[in-house]
């Protein structure tokens, strides 16, 4: 295992003046996605969204037969 640059270890360790917050993440970013509350509430969206456009086509097959 190496060992790190002076640079490295200010970067991890927060000496280079950037502080992560809720405010500002530091450009973090989980799989292009930077919020990932708002993603999961999104999903839970288009979950419902799916459910209900589901139902109404069964509800539409059914008035048919």
């Amino acid at each position: 295992m190496r060992s790190l640059t002076s640079t490295e270890v200010l970067a991890v360790s927060g000496g280079d003046g950037v502080t992560c917050t809720p405010e500002n993440s530091g450009g973090n970013t989980y799989g292009g996605v930077q919020e990932p509350s708002s993603f999961g509430d999104d999903l839970i969206s288009f979950y419902e969204s799916l459910v209900q456009a589901t139902s109404h086509v069964i509800e539409r097959v059914a008035e048919a037969l």
